[in-house]
């Protein structure tokens, strides 16, 4: 477990974990010189190479490589039987096959990537579904991480936290052996752009539970997920969280759903709106809407409202740069927060060096076009200790929560590492004019 004390100012840090792998397809290479010697496709030659080998070698071969993956993932012998029937035809004319043959042939056609190597950040934090047997006045907490590989491919990671009665954090750790789920494809905004259903087994532990890149409208990148824990006005709730998908030549909001953090549907935002980073839900409709603030001109917040979850084609900018920490732009850090004073925003603002700093301000409840105040300096900003990694000067979040009458922040650093602050709620709305 990882403990954020109560007091004011960042804490303990969780930082990227090299050794949590998954497991994904690989394919050789093309040739880029074909011959009737070696074809343009090599999966058959290196198939052929390995159904070559005696018996004893496959054998040792085979438990070497069961050894290396147990260690670190779960269901290994499904797994490298599944890739063997997802690559291997069974017309393939490659004669009879031994069980030892198709596993270690499917190790093959795997290598394991590294899904957080590189950074742990933007992270977002709502109420889990599941508060039994927390303490009095606590509330269990779902955070959820962008984690960041080779090749800059950005997944979605989890972890589960408790805010005690006051106001003091335990983060709990990730799971060692990473879980990859199920794969459906879904109807999505046309025939051609599909969405996703992942899907995981009963039970998995969300903390081991990895969202990794699957169609290719998103092969680059999940980034920066908002989570909302959203109630319809009937009182059932759903967790909602517009992220970006990056692909191979877009960039775009999707929004991921799911009830029970087992099922995951993503689908695809539309509208006019829609293809803007930065996306963040309402927790719940006003009036008969669903609301959404965004930064739909790169500079100032806007709000959006639609009748249709996943269409945004009406909206407006509300709150605009002042003060110098925001010159350059100004956004949302996450999903509004609902409290008596109206809805708490966490803002982001841009300024000289392209420092990222964050800052909060406070809307209207019934009319959220209305700015009642804002923080004239920033609550967090980089410092001499927290300026360097990945992206410098940045500082930057899209979740937070409200409990036992503090603000409970967590934030990432230098687009690297994630770390945590809390702040009594007066103090903050002291800090606003």
């Amino acid at each position: 477990m990882t403990a954020f004390p109560g007091d004011d100012g960042p804490r303990l840090l969780l930082q990227p974990d090299a050794s949590r792998v998954v497991l994904r397809p690989f394919i050789p290479a093309d040739n880029p010189f074909p011959s009737d010697a070696v074809p343009r496709t090599r999966i058959v030659h290196v198939v052929r190479r390995v159904l070559g080998l005696d018996a004893a070698t496959v054998a040792a071969d085979l438990g070497e490589l069961r050894r290396h993956l147990r260690e670190r993932h779960a269901d290994v012998d499904a797994l490298l039987s599944q890739r063997f029937q997802d690559i291997v035809p069974p017309d393939a004319g490659l004669g009879a096959i031994t069980t030892e043959q198709r596993l270690l042939t499917g190790g093959y056609l795997l290598n394991e990537y590294a899904v957080e190597a590189a950074a742990l950040f933007n992270p977002s934090m709502a109420a889990h579904p599941d508060q039994s047997g927390v303490p009095d006045g606590s509330l269990r907490v779902v955070m959820a991480l962008r984690a960041v590989g080779e090749g800059h491919i950005s997944s979605i990671v989890f972890r589960v936290g408790l805010v005690d009665a006051a106001g003091r954090v335990t983060i709990g750790s990730a799971g060692k052996k990473m879980v990859s789920p199920k794969v459906a494809w879904v109807a999505g905004r046309t025939p051609d752009d599909p969405g996703v259903r992942l899907v995981f087994e009963p039970g998995t532990d969300l903390a081991a539970m990895v969202l990794f890149p699957i169609g290719y409208q998103h092969r680059h990148g999940l980034e920066d997920l908002r989570l909302t824990r959203f109630v319809e006005d009937d009182g059932s709730v759903t967790y909602l969280g517009p992220y970006t998908g990056v692909g191979q030549e877009m960039v775009r909001q999707e929004l991921l759903k799911t009830s029970d953090f087992e099922t995951f549907a993503l689908t695809a935002l539309e509208g006019r709106y829609a293809a803007t980073k930065g996306m963040a839900l309402f927790p719940r409709r006003l009036n008969g809407a669903y609301a959404m603030l965004g930064r739909q001109d790169h500079e100032n917040i806007w709000l959006l409202t639609s009748n249709d979850l996943h269409r945004w084609e009406s909206g407006a900018a509300v709150i605009h740069p002042r003060w110098p920490w925001e010159f350059v732009q100004i956004g949302n850090c996450g999903p509004p927060i609902e409290i008596d004073q109206g809805w708490l925003v966490i803002t982001h603002g841009v300024g000289a060096i392209r420092t990222y700093c964050l800052g909060a301000c406070l809307l209207d409840k019934r009319d959220p076009t209305k700015l009642i105040a804002r923080t004239r300096l920033p609550i967090v900003t980089p410092t001499d200790s927290t300026r360097d990694g990945y992206v410098p000067n940045a500082v930057y979040s899209c979740g937070a929560v409200v409990h036992a009458g503090r603000l409970i922040l967590p934030y990432g650093v230098a687009d690297s590492y994630t770390t945590l602050m809390t702040m009594p709620l007066d103090d903050l709305l002291a800090r606003m004019d």
